[in-house]
């Protein structure tokens, strides 16, 4: 991969999947279950992050494997623009699919994947699995510092 800022030039259609995968802050954020208002649309975030979350890491556990061991895993690839309006206000996809710039803890600017946890963004050590987390009460579980 090329160390230029190929996020700069490049649309997310046009990244390679290196690139794609690069962009990925490694935040863990998408992993956490999320409940929507009906009514709002708005989106809400809970601790309560999918069994393959490694809870201390905030790393999932099977990554390449992940669409087929969890059938809703989500393929933040193959979301349409629009759709990444729900995934946290720091995600990179989101930014710039919104026009903005990463934001200046990423660590494709830091050059220091734990960057994103010395900002306070990773989910790592945040999180509880959920096969011990209430599923039928999720609300219960809503956080508040993630920013969407």
């Amino acid at each position: 991969m090329s160390t230029a800022r190929f996020w700069e030039h490049k649309s997310l259609d046009d990244l390679s999947t290196e690139e794609w995968e690069a962009l990925c802050d490694g935040c863990g954020q998408c992993c956490l279950h999320k409940l929507v208002n009906d009514e709002t649309a708005d989106v809400f975030y809970t601790r309560v992050a999918c069994q393959l979350l490694d809870a201390e890491t905030g790393r999932c556990t099977r990554y390449t494997q992940r669409f087929k061991v969890v059938e809703d895993c989500l393929d933040v690839r193959q979301m349409h623009s629009s759709e990444l309006a729900w995934m946290p206000r720091s995600c990179a996809y989101r930014r710039l699919a919104e026009g903005k710039p990463l934001p200046d803890w990423h660590p494709l600017l830091t050059g220091d994947p734990q960057s994103v946890v010395a900002a306070g963004v990773a989910v790592a050590g945040r999180t509880i699995s959920e096969s011990i987390g209430n599923l039928d009460n999720l609300e219960a579980e809503i956080i508040e510092w993630v920013g969407t």
